[in-house]
C-alpha cells in the first residue's frame, strides 16, 4: 500500500489570464502535517481548495490515497475541513454538529452519535454535548470543528487559517492542541497560514509559495537554517542578507571572511545570516551599535558595519550593550548559508 496520501503533478489553476497555481508538484505522506506558507496571493489557499475539491485544476493531476480525484467534486472526496470561522451550525448542539456529516451521507445517526461521543471525550469535550456553539469558548468551538471533521474518518484533514479567530494569548496553546490531535489520530493534515512562527511550530514540512509557484519545501529547520533563496530567507523569520563574493571556498566582504560549509563557485554572492547567529564583543571594533532594545527574553541590536546594517539578537544572559558602543562582530561556523550567486 502506498504511503503517499496526497500527490500533485504539474497542477495549474488559472482564472482567465491569472495563474493562481502555476504547475506545482509535490507529495504528502500519510500521517504527515504539511503547511502551505506564503504571502497573500501566493496560491496557498487555492492549493488547499484544490485538495478539498472546492476548486478543480485547469491542468495537471491531483491524487488522494492513490486515486485521481482531479475531476471529482468536494462531496466525492473523503476530505475533512476545518474552516477559519469553524462553520458550526448555531441552532444545533455539539453532538448534533459532530454527527451531522456521517448522518447526511446516509450513515446511521445512532452510530454517528456514539462515534461522536468517543471523539469528544478524546478531545476533552465530554459533558458539553448538549451545549450550543454560542455557549462554548473559541478554543472549544475549534475542537468541536475538528471532532466534526475527524468523525468522518477522512483521508485528509484540511486546516484553513485555523487560528485567525483565536485570541493571540491562546494561539500557542491551541496550535499545540492541533499538533497533539494530529499525532494522536495519525492524521494526514494540510494546514494553511501566513504566520511563519505558527508554521514552524506545527509542521513536519512546509511548502513555501510565491506567485503561484513552490519556492522551497522542507522541514522547519531546513527552511530556517538552509533557505534556498533570498525570498525564503527573508520570508521565514528575520534574516540579514549580506552581499559579498565567494573565492576559494570562503565568503568575503569588507572586514569579514567566512569559510563555506560546502563548496560553492567563485563570484559575487549573497549570504543569509540569522540575527541570533551573530556574536558581538564590545571593544575596538569597526562596527557600532545604532540602537539597543530590551525585549524581555532577549536583546535586539541594530548594528552599523562596514558592509551594511545588520540585526543582532542576543540572549538575556549576556551583558547588555548600549547605543554607540563599538563592537567586534563574528559569525559562528555554519551560522550562514549562501542564498544567491550572481
Amino acid at each position: 500500500m502506498s504511503e503517499t496520501a496526497i500527490e500533485f503533478t504539474d497542477v495549474e489553476k488559472r482564472y482567465g489570464d491569472v495563474r493562481a497555481v502555476d504547475a506545482i508538484s509535490f507529495s504528502i505522506r500519510k500521517g504527515e502535517l504539511v503547511t502551505f506558507l506564503g504571502p497573500s496571493g501566493c496560491g496557498k489557499t487555492t492549493s488547499l481548495r484544490l485538495i478539498a475539491g472546492l476548486e478543480l485544476p485547469t491542468a495537471g493531476t491531483v491524487r488522494i490515497a492513490g486515486e485521481n480525484v482531479s475531476t471529482r467534486a468536494a462531496s466525492e472526496r473523503n476530505v475533512g475541513m476545518v474552516f477559519q470561522s469553524y462553520a458550526l451550525f448555531p441552532h444545533m448542539n455539539v453532538i448534533d454538529n459532530v454527527a451531522y456529516g456521517p448522518t447526511i451521507r446516509g450513515g446511521a445517526k445512532k452510530a454517528a452519535i456514539e462515534r461522536g461521543r468517543e471523539i469528544l471525550t478524546l478531545l476533552g469535550l465530554d459533558g458539553l454535548e448538549k451545549r450550543l456553539p454560542s455557549e462554548l469558548s473559541g478554543g472549544q468551538q475549534q475542537r468541536v470543528a475538528v471532532a466534526r471533521a475527524i468523525v468522518q474518518q477522512p483521508d485528509v484533514l484540511l486546516f484553513d487559517e485555523p487560528l485567525s479567530n483565536v485570541d493571540a494569548k491562546l494561539r500557542r496553546r491551541v496550535r499545540e492542541e492541533i499538533r497533539d490531535l494530529q499525532r494522536r489520530f495519525n492524521l494526514t493534515a494540510v494546514y494553511v497560514t501566513h504566520d511563519q512562527e505558527e508554521a514552524l511550530a506545527v509542521s513536519d514540512r512546509i511548502v513555501v509559495m510565491s506567485q503561484g509557484k513552490i519556492a522551497q519545501i522542507g522541514t522547519p529547520q531546513e527552511l530556517y537554517d538552509r533557505p534556498s533563496s533570498r525570498f525564503v530567507a527573508d520570508f521565514i523569520g528575520d534574516a540579514n542578507l549580506i552581499e559579498g563574493a565567494v573565492s576559494q571556498n570562503a565568503f568575503t566582504v569588507e572586514g569579514l571572511s567566512l569559510p563555506l560549509p560546502q563548496p560553492a563557485p567563485d563570484g559575487p554572492a549573497t549570504i543569509s545570516v540569522r540575527p541570533e547567529r551573530i556574536a558581538l564583543e564590545k571593544g575596538d571594533g569597526v562596527s557600532k551599535i545604532r540602537t539597543a532594545t530590551y525585549l524581555g527574553s532577549r536583546y535586539e541590536y541594530i548594528v552599523d558595519t562596514p558592509f551594511g546594517t545588520v540585526l543582532v539578537s542576543a540572549p538575556i544572559s549576556l551583558a547588555p550593550l548600549d547605543r554607540g558602543d563599538t563592537v567586534k562582530l563574528g559569525i559562528a561556523p555554519g551560522g550562514f548559508t549562501v542564498v544567491e550567486h550572481a
